[in-house]
């Protein structure tokens, strides 16, 4: 059997395989390491439904005398499904109302849409009930999914994009103590909702940095493994929403201007300050 990976010969070699179940599930171990994915196959230059994948996998591979594997990045699977959600978003807001539980179902059973479920799942639930009247106005969530794909398709410039709104937001953790004991709940509220969001987002564009091969073992916050790093960060993200639900505002207060708000900046000045010439820019509907 011939493996192509993206239509170049692959230097793979066959032991104890004996299937193309057993070959795909190697090739997927492989290049999982990189942040790729399978995207399709072909077998004998005929390519293969993904809802036919099952039916393939028993096949003897001495029955195949040719494989190809098509694979994508994590990145591009996620700006293709952040993308094809977006159209879905937008011709669901132009149907009639009879004609949605349909555009609806064809969504669900999509690739894009079984990739959201499966790594994206925080988006894919909020379209679940978005598109079935539940959940934030349409306008609203194809703003959320249009603030995703930037950080998908260009994450460079969304990070170089956010240093006046990490400094506000942590220049406001530092004032959290003081908009507590004043009784100004509804400012302190929101700045813990604001730096919730802005951590969530640096976060999702590490991940994507990570999934680029950018981020390497090595990489530190502070001088701490960034694993670490972001160990410390949620741990104590956490003690803050215990202490600020127990209205103990010494506590939350001191966590919320010592602790938060300087790693806020760290975080960011670290990502801010990855070198990035060669990562490409995607294409954006």
């Amino acid at each position: 059997m011939n493996i192509f990976i993206n239509e170049k010969p692959a230097e793979i070699t066959l032991d104890t395989e004996k299937t193309l179940g057993d070959v795909l599930s190697g090739i997927e171990q492989w290049i999982a390491s990189t942040g790729n994915r399978i995207q399709r196959i072909s077998i004998n230059d005929r390519d293969i439904p993904g809802d036919e994948l099952e039916k393939v996998f028993p096949l003897e591979i001495n029955e195949i005398a040719k494989l190809d594997v098509f694979i994508s990045s994590w990145r591009e699977l996620a700006a293709e499904a952040l993308t094809d959600l977006y159209e879905t978003c937008l011709l669901y807001g132009k149907a009639a109302f009879e004609e949605r539980s349909q555009i609806i179902a064809d969504w669900k059973n999509c690739s894009a849409a079984r990739f959201l479920a499966s790594d994206i799942t925080d988006l894919y639930n909020l379209a679940l009930r978005t598109l079935t009247g539940e959940g934030l106005p349409l306008s609203d969530f194809t703003f959320l999914i249009e603030e995703r794909l930037r950080e998908t398709t260009d994450p460079v410039k969304e990070i170089s994009s956010l240093e006046n709104q990490v400094r506000i937001i942590a220049d406001r953790m530092g004032e959290f103590p003081l908009d507590m004991q004043t009784g100004k709940d509804q400012r302190a509220s929101e700045t813990v909702q604001l730096f919730s969001g802005i951590g969530e987002k640096l976060f999702r564009i590490f991940f994507i940095y990570k999934s680029e091969g950018l981020l390497q073992d090595t990489f530190e916050v502070d001088g701490l493994p960034v694993r670490t790093f972001i160990d410390d960060f949620i741990a104590a993200l956490k003690e803050l929403s215990t202490a600020y639900e127990n209205r103990d505002t010494v506590l939350a207060g001191d966590i919320a201007e010592y602790e938060l708000a300087p790693r806020l900046l760290r975080i960011y000045s670290a990502l801010k300050n990855i070198t990035i010439s060669d990562l490409p820019v995607l294409s954006t509907p």
